[in-house]
């Protein structure tokens, strides 16, 4: 800007204002305006907003409509380089009063847009806090902006629109400003979402119905506003979605009016509440649109866009069907989505797919595939059954169960067929159960199991496993076969008697036992999730499959239970790690009840392979969710005679009983439904001794005679029924390894049936006299003689419970003094111990104890002796003089092994030793050969017997005893 324009401009501005200093209210700056000689350029002038608002209102007369135009022009020249958001305000005013005059004054929509345009520009602010301070002013200026789309005037439309794109896509400012700075990016975005912009653009949208220009730029806002979730609120709420939608398939060359308007729609799905948006679009009109508009790309469009946009109308299509009241049927959209999903597969003449032809490109291959899910989707409506029929849609899906051939697949790629095939498989479990005549008039029985058979072969075809049916069956199977058995389950669960007895003669009992074996012996992969629901749904299968019929359980037979125990072997600590196990176990449980059950050979198997043993160690676990079901077994099985034994055989950890581990369930069970027991186990109140916290907390209702009461739904609802009938089964007789405590709660489960049954009588007088009716004399005598009857029963039981513990007490007591009298003799043989000890001590310390000692001990031999001694008896001296101990030799012999030559033997020091012994080998031994075997033979060992001092009684009957002694002693010491 030169000197002299910025000097007109300073006139031109202190025209406008014309106030003193001193008058003025505030003054605004004027952007870009230089100042020569090197002075500091972009200094603001100051101009006054007022004059110029105050210059609008004034009557027409009395201002001319070009010095109100002069002025604009000046404002909008002054603030070229943005808005100072502290004045926001007054320019927006000044913005209201152009638009008020533009239908009387056309000549006003130029300055007006020309302001719009500089709102395009980043504001500016002075002090940081300047967005928080005009935060309301900027919100509201926003509110006007969408007011001002009610204005007849294309050209302010287009300019409002630009200028809120602009927002959108902020530049820095191109000269700095002194003493400002540009507001944050978001500033703006945030202001439209406060001023509630997107809900006016909306309303705004009605009035351009015939406008495409301003409608295609009203739609590239409405773009750039639903990537807020605030702004998609307000947009639902304004009808966005069925307004847009309705206008789908009005005339646009360009093309850009469903691209934007998916687009919209897309983000309104995503970022608020589809349901919503889902009921707004469930319209008969909306769904025409669609329909046409789906049509018209499906036979005409051609390009990669043209494809994509394609689908995204399916998508969206697809979602509007998930609501059952959107009229898919009645606008003709589901025949037509029917005829396009199997028009490839099922030859049809309807002018719509005559001349269609899909290619392997990946915007028809997901097309293929999003028509498959939507038929899913479809038939969840019974109505569209018919149409199914009508459109063939099982014979089409049933051309993808079979095996691939390479060289007839010419549509599709390897890969993308075995998707399709995966789709197809997934889809006929949904569709195939509602048309079963066409399932079995197109035999499906015979196609899934001969593709079955396939699956269950080792060959070498390849599976990519690409996509998300294909999850885990790469290079192998797995795939095909999950979704094949989840149809053939699918199928079975019907209870369809044609479809079954059909599966069963085709053998598919046989067939699906030699899948399982297969399973068993592949060894651990890394898809061990997906293997264990095959092996689930394979038991499930033959679960319904025999479930009722004995014939079918013979054929399941030795093979069929063989499989069964091989899960119920599987470690415990599989079923923490969340793979599939506990499926497998509930499934196995199921054959167990569904194909065993009943089948006197096969229980007999399973009994003969301790299958009673591995349940009771299932139910050792003490995992609620399989108890019940186990429990369940267990009753059933115990009407097989053979079962009682096995049952009373079985011990788990700690030597556990059977019975007494169903009794520790049992006051488990108790504990957790609350039932009131004292610290012993003993009934607490003998009037309801079976009542749990539900039932008084619940009141008695009078109820109609089919609907079972709480005491009734009790039974079914807890475990303690099938605990009370498995240990009657057993007669509560001779249970082994039961504890007081487990006698104690036995006496209640004994009595488990009379309690209920007088439970049930209370319900009933209670229900009576809620219906205040009253009873026969007769009747009421009887039920209060059941009810107490049932009391006297609880006293009764209460009264051996308090016996049996008091019995208990006692022998704990009785077993406490037996474990005393173990300990105080214990104690007493170490008094003595140490006593002897002590006295040894004594003896071996001081000589006059020592002297005093054998004193006694010789007194001791004299007095043992006969004290007359019989006729011709010879008298042997057994004492041996000189032998320097007290102490009574005992049974154990002591063999020296110091060299006689060294010691002189052990009795060197006695008066019976020999003086001169020859030391050299066998001297000794032909002296006297006789006594010497004589001592080896009999004599060591009668020594041996009575001890080294026991000579007293040996010298009466052997002469010679302490020479033989002597010689015997050096016979056994080593040379």
């Amino acid at each position: 800007m030169s000197t002299a324009e910025a000097s007109a401009v300073a006139a031109d501005a202190a025209e406008v204002g014309g106030r003193t200093k001193t008058g003025s209210p505030r003054t605004i700056p004027v952007f870009g305006v230089a100042i020569p000689d090197g002075e500091m350029q972009d200094i603001f002038k100051p101009m006054d907003l007022n004059r110029i608002i105050k210059l609008l209102e004034e009557d027409d007369k009395d201002v001319s409509e070009e010095k109100q135009l002069k002025y604009i022009k000046k404002l909008t020249h002054c603030y070229q380089n943005g808005f100072p958001l502290r004045d926001l305000a007054q320019i927006f005013k000044i913005l209201s009063l152009c638009a008020e005059k533009i239908e009387k004054q056309p000549c006003f929509v130029e300055p007006a847009s020309e302001i719009i345009k500089l709102c395009g520009l980043p504001f500016l602010k002075k002090k940081v806090s300047d967005e928080i301070t005009y935060t309301e002013d900027t919100a509201n200026s926003f509110a006007l902006l969408g007011e001002l789309m009610k204005i007849p005037s294309s050209k302010l439309r287009i300019q409002i629109c630009k200028c809120i794109v602009d927002f959108y896509h902020a530049e820095p400012l191109k000269k700095h400003i002194s003493g400002y700075q540009q507001v944050s990016s978001s500033f703006k975005i945030k202001m439209v979402e406060v001023g509630g912009l997107a809900k006016a653009m909306v309303q705004s949208a009605l009035l351009l119905e015939n406008q495409l220009v301003e409608k295609l730029w009203v739609l590239k806002v409405l773009q750039h506003l639903s990537t807020s979730g605030v702004n998609c609120t307000l947009m639902v709420k304004a009808q966005a979605a069925s307004r847009i939608c309705a206008h789908l398939n009005d005339p646009d060359p360009s093309g850009q009016l469903l691209f934007r308007s998916s687009e919209v729609l897309w983000n309104l799905l995503e970022k608020s509440s589809k349901e919503e948006i889902i009921q707004q679009l469930s319209n008969l009109e909306c769904l025409l649109t669609l329909k046409e508009v789906f049509k018209n790309l499906v036979m005409r469009g051609h390009s990669h866009y043209e494809r994509q946009l394609r689908n995204d109308i399916l998508v969206i299509t697809t979602i509007i069907a998930q609501n059952p009241g959107a009229p898919m049927i009645e606008c003709g959209f589901t025949r037509d989505l029917i005829l396009f999903a199997t028009f490839n597969e099922v030859k049809s003449q309807n002018p719509l797919v005559k001349s269609l032809k899909l290619f392997n490109c990946y915007e028809d291959f997901e097309l293929k595939k999003l028509l498959f899910n939507i038929i899913v989707i479809l038939c969840k409506d019974l109505t569209t059954v018919q149409l199914l029929i009508d459109g063939k849609v099982i014979l089409a899906l049933l051309t993808y169960v079979k095996k691939p051939e390479r060289l007839k697949i010419i549509e599709w790629s390897a890969a993308q067929y075995e998707e399709l095939q995966l789709h197809a498989i997934a889809t006929l479990s949904s569709v195939a159960p509602l048309l079963i005549e066409e399932y079995m008039s197109c035999h499906g029985n015979a196609r899934i199991l001969a593709f079955l058979e396939w699956c269950g072969h080792e060959d070498s075809y390849f599976i990519h496993g690409n996509s998300f049916h294909g999850t885990g069956g790469r290079g192998n199977k797995f795939a095909q076969m999950r979704y094949t058995l989840r149809l053939l389950r699918a199928m079975v669960y019907l209870e369809d008697e044609t479809v079954n007895k059909d599966l069963c003669e085709r053998g598919v009992i046989h067939q699906l036992i030699e899948i399982f074996k297969t399973m068993m012996s592949r060894p651990a992969e890394k898809e061990e999730a997906i293997a264990l629901e095959i092996q689930s749904d394979t038991l499930l299968i033959l679960s319904g499959l025999c479930e009722n019929y004995i014939q079918r359980k013979e054929m399941f037979g030795t093979e069929g239970v063989d499989i069964v125990l091989h899960v119920m072997k599987t470690d415990p600590k599989n079923l923490q790690r969340g793979l599939g196990y506990n499926v497998l176990l509930f499934s196995t449980l199921d054959s167990i009840w569904c194909c065993i059950l009943g089948c006197y050979s096969s229980e007999d198997y399973f009994l003969e392979k301790e299958g009673i043993f591995l349940l009771l160690d299932i139910l050792a676990l003490n995992q609620k969710k399989f108890c019940n079901l186990i429990l369940g077994i267990m009753v059933e099985f115990c009407d097989n005679p053979k079962t009682s034994a096995h049952v009373n055989a079985w011990r788990g950890k700690k030597d556990l009983t059977a019975a007494s581990l169903l009794i520790k369930l049992w006051r488990k069970e108790e504990k957790e439904l609350g039932v009131k027991r004292d610290k012993n186990g003993k009934i607490v109140d003998t009037k309801r001794p079976l009542f749990t916290s539900f039932q008084e907390e619940q009141k008695i209702v009078p109820l109609p005679a089919n609907c079972p009461s709480i005491a009734v739904m009790d039974v079914a609802e807890n475990i303690r029924a099938k605990i009370y009938a498995v240990l009657d089964k057993l007669d509560f007789e001779n249970l082994p390894g039961l504890s007081a405590e487990d006698f104690v709660t036995l006496c209640i489960i004994h009595r488990y049936l009379d309690f209920k049954i007088g439970e049930i009588w209370t319900e009933v007088s209670e229900e009576i006299k809620l219906e205040k009716l009253r009873l026969v004399t007769v009747d009421e005598k009887s039920l209060h003689s059941i009810i107490a009857a049932t009391e006297n029963i609880g006293k009764m039981v209460a009264s051996l419970q308090s016996e049996m513990i008091e019995n208990q007490a006692l022998q704990d007591v009785q077993n406490e003094q037996r474990v005393y009298a173990k300990i105080q003799a214990t104690h007493k043989q170490r008094d003595q111990a140490h006593k002897s000890w002590e006295n040894f001590l004594a003896r071996t310390s001081n000589a006059k104890t020592l002297k005093k000692a054998k004193r006694l001990q010789e007194k001791a031999i004299e007095s043992s002796r006969y004290s007359k001694r019989p006729q011709n008896a010879i008298f042997h001296q057994t004492v041996i003089k000189g032998l320097n101990t007290t102490v009574t030799s005992g049974q154990v012999v002591t063999v020296e092994s110091t060299p006689t030559r060294l010691l002189g033997g052990p009795l060197a020091d006695t008066d019976i030793a020999l003086k001169k012994l020859p030391i050299r080998g066998g001297a000794l031994q032909k002296r006297q050969p006789h006594l010497l075997v004589q001592c080896q033979s009999c004599l060591i060992d009668k020594m041996l017997k009575v001890g080294v001092n026991g000579f007293d009684v040996l010298g009466a009957w052997l002469p010679g005893l302490p020479s033989a002694l002597h010689l015997a002693k050096w016979t056994l010491l080593p040379s």
